[in-house]
């Protein structure tokens, strides 16, 4: 019997999907306690929408198109600092966007990456001022210094 001609059959069981390897999402609340705790946030929307809205500090500006290729290890296009152990917080403008490049960062194996839930319209309304991730609060330091 062919593979053209062989019986259809289908399954009557209910689909099943995988659990998720690690949460997607953070509240505004926690951006702060992530940076602190290391995380590197990525602002991911566009020049045009941070030049409107203004600019979240100390996150890397990378737009969403770029961001697979930016923070996937072992490509000509990755960061330097691209890993797997790193931990990354993407930020759009509203969460939709950073929810589905977070969930494909993570089906490559980067499960450090989250996404602000509401986006930076959330941190705006949200977030408590002035905490800043370690990477940003050397950066302070050093022009302070000079």
């Amino acid at each position: 019997m062919s593979v053209l001609t062989a019986p259809i059959s289908f399954s009557t069981a209910a689909p099943v999907s995988a659990p998720a390897a690690a949460p997607l999402s953070i509240s505004a609340d926690q951006y702060g306690p992530a940076l602190q705790a290391g995380a590197i946030a990525v602002d991911i929307r566009s020049q045009r929408v941070r030049d409107d809205e203004g600019i979240l500090l100390g996150a890397l500006a990378i737009p969403a198109r770029n961001v697979l290729d930016r923070l996937t290890p072992g490509s000509d296009q990755s960061l330097s600092s691209a890993s797997v152990a790193q931990r990354w917080v993407l930020v759009g403008a509203d969460g939709h966007d950073a929810e589905m490049l977070t969930w494909h960062l993570q089906a490559r194996g980067i499960t450090g990456t989250r996404f602000v839930a509401g986006g930076q319209r959330a941190l705006s309304r949200n977030a408590t001022p002035g905490l800043l991730g370690e990477h940003t609060r050397r950066e302070v330091s050093a022009y302070i210094a000079h």
